[in-house]
């Protein structure tokens, strides 16, 4: 895997961006021009910019977490910020799970993609988003209320359950499970 990716601030529209926490810079947020940013995390703090409103959002990244209560909140903002000429930056620890769900939220709702379309949309602009099963359950969820209908479903694999979108790349992984001593 390129670990330069973790560092990128990638463009998901014109007003919308995913990255890491380690992308987040005051001198990368100015030459993009990012007015808010939403951290999903809950260990890093927001980045202080007078020119930039930060808001944080409580998650673990764990396939439990309530992530989906943030869906409608999240791209409300991301619209609304976008309404007033601004630019949204979404970030949690490293811009694959929980920061990509969010992303993949708004462009459901705001760009009315079903769920596959919007998570190959961000996986194509940051091709190392990979939600996490419980993400994916709720984000299959959100689409039934947004849509009535569903265009991906859960699988059970030999990794466990997983997105059908997931199938081809996890076909050679063997899920190992943890033991504790």
């Amino acid at each position: 895997m390129n670990l330069e990716m973790f560092n990128q601030i990638a463009s998901i529209t014109d007003h919308l961006y995913l990255s890491s926490a380690a992308a987040v810079n005051p001198d990368r947020i100015r030459t993009i021009g990012i007015t808010h940013i939403i951290n999903v995390t809950m260990e890093i703090r927001n980045l202080n910019m007078p020119t930039v409103q930060s808001i944080q959002l409580h998650v673990e990244d764990a396939p439990h977490a309530r992530l989906s209560v943030y869906f409608d909140r999240a791209a409300d903002k991301i619209h609304q910020v976008h309404k007033r000429g601004g630019r949204t930056l979404v970030h949690c620890v490293a811009g694959v799970s929980r920061s990509a769900s969010l992303c993949i939220a708004y462009l459901m709702k705001y760009h009315r993609l079903n769920l596959a379309e919007a998570y190959y949309h961000v996986k194509k602009r940051r091709y190392v988003i990979r939600p996490n099963a419980g993400f994916w359950q709720q984000l299959i969820d959100f689409e039934q209320k947004l849509f009535g209908r569903a265009s991906v479903k859960m699988i059970q694999s030999s990794i466990g359950w997983i997105p059908d979108v997931y199938k081809e790349e996890s076909r050679n992984m063997v899920w190992f499970p943890s033991r504790r001593y």
